[in-house]
């Protein structure tokens, strides 16, 4: 599966599992989990390239117990 292809699954498991998606310029901070106003929240930093934004929104998933087996 090609790294894009890779990216969008895995946002679709985010989505699925109730977190709403936030696309940022985040300087190459690289984004994550976090909740705040009873919703969970994935930041994907848009400054990065396609295989270092697929590998921080994989470890961010990997943290929650829900998705850990899917990601």
């Amino acid at each position: 599966m090609k790294i894009v292809e890779q990216l969008e699954a895995l946002l679709l498991q985010a989505e699925s599992a109730g977190y709403r998606i936030r696309y940022e310029d985040l300087g190459g901070v690289g984004g994550g989990i976090c909740q705040f106003g009873g919703a969970k929240w994935l930041f994907v930093d848009l400054s990065l390239g396609p295989i270092d934004r697929l590998e921080k929104v994989r470890d961010a998933l990997l943290k929650d117990p829900t998705l850990s087996q899917a990601a």
